[in-house]
Order: C-alpha cells, then structure tokens, then sequence
C-alpha cells in the first residue's frame, strides 16, 4: 500500500537567474496537508510542480507512483490556482458539464460537484455575475469531478469570508476523510490549525515539518504565526 501521494527529492526549479526551488525534498500522505509561507516564498511553483505544469531544473516529483505530469495521472489530480479557471460567460452549470466532458466524467458527477460546494441554488447563474468567493468554489467544483485522489489547492481561502473560509475547509476535510490527499497553500497562518500536518516555507526551503502541535512544541511558541518567527530567527 502506498505511504505518501507525492514523493519529491532534491527538486530545483530556476527562473531566469533565481533559484526559486534550490533542491527541496518532501512528501505528502493522505489527509489534509498545509503549506504556509510569506507570498513570493515558492509555495505556487512547487505546487505547480506536483500537478506538472512546471519546468524543472533537475530533481523527482512523483504523484500517486506516477512521474508528475503523467497522462494517467489527468483524472487523479484536482487543481485550483489564485485565479478562477472558469468560462465567466458560461453558467455555473454550462461549466461543469464542459469540464467533466473534458475529463470523460458523466453528468451525475458534475451536479455532485456543485452540491458539494454548496452552489446548488445558482447552478443557471452565469459565473461572471458571481461574487469572488462564489467563482472560487465554482473552480474548485471543477477540481472535485471524478473524485480525485488529490486536491492541490493554492491559496483558495485569500479574500473569503470567516463564515465561507470555515465551510470550505469543512470540505476539505470531509474531502480528505473519504481518502485523499488534499494539499492547501496558504500565508495565513491561523489557518495552520485546521491541517493535519504542515510543511512552513521559506525562501524555497522547507523549515519544518509536523503537526500544528509538534512544531509549536519544538519552538516552544503559543501559536503557528510566533513558531514560524522563531524559526525564521533561528536560521
């Protein structure tokens, strides 16, 4: 039985004349996962790596036994970035029943999606109508067609709501009990708490490694925010 969904070893990713992975190793097991770090610390191109949409330098990135990037991984990875990736002028309905065409998922899949986001009630809505936050869940009932065995979020609680930041954090980890690996970049650090484990990030390294509570108990900090500073100190 595999341990961890995603294997990585010594990768390095460069950009222009940056070093902006300089040989990071880490892996992710099932179970919600947070990756916290400042905004510019590395944490969109290493998910961008995991889900093979970037060029690396040298170094491995294997997802569910499968080098990233993988035609047979398409269907197992759900992929949500900063930016909505949805047709503004298709409805909430019209794109998923696109996307799961796309991805070869029938039509129950599509409305499971928008039920799970909690978008039922605007399923004829056209997305660009929407608020932010609504459009965000509607990228992320794309991610969920066909269930799959990770969900790589980047930063998709930023600008939410306390009320909608809770729900959708219900769901992942609801997402996560049914057996898959969910994997949530944020810089807020309050939301650390809601992980099962974490992996903090700084300037392309990772700086810790653990459940909230080990690694407040290594730093002897009272929160996640004041573990992270005593790390960063202690570099």
């Amino acid at each position: 039985m595999m341990k961890n969904v995603v294997e990585v070893h010594d990768l390095v990713v460069v950009r222009g004349a940056r070093e902006v992975l300089p040989g990071i190793s880490l892996d992710v097991p099932a179970g919600v996962t947070g990756l916290l770090g400042p905004s510019g610390c590395g944490k969109t191109t290493l998910l961008r790596s995991l889900v093979g949409a970037q060029r690396v330098r040298s170094g491995s990135v294997e997802v569910l036994g499968e080098p990233a990037g993988s035609k047979a991984l398409r269907t197992r990875i759900g992929y949500v970035t900063q930016a909505a990736s949805v047709y503004d002028d298709l409805t909430v309905a019209e794109n998923l029943a696109f996307f799961a065409r796309v991805l070869g998922v029938g039509s129950d899949a599509a409305g499971a999606a928008v039920e799970a986001v909690g978008l039922a009630d605007h399923r004829s809505q056209v997305v660009g109508r929407l608020s932010g936050g609504q459009r965000s869940r509607v990228s992320l009932a794309v991610a969920l067609l066909g269930t799959p065995d990770l969900l790589v979020l980047d930063e998709p609680t930023v600008g939410l709501d306390p009320v909608l930041r809770r729900d959708l954090w219900e769901l992942f980890h609801r997402i996560a009990d049914g057996g898959a690996a969910v994997l949530v970049s944020s810089h807020v650090m309050d939301e650390a708490e809601r992980c099962h484990r974490l992996l903090l990030m700084r300037e392309g390294r990772i700086i810790a490694d653990g459940s909230p509570d080990e690694i407040r108990e290594r730093t002897g900090a009272p929160d996640i925010e004041g573990a992270f500073l005593h790390l960063v100190g202690a570099a």
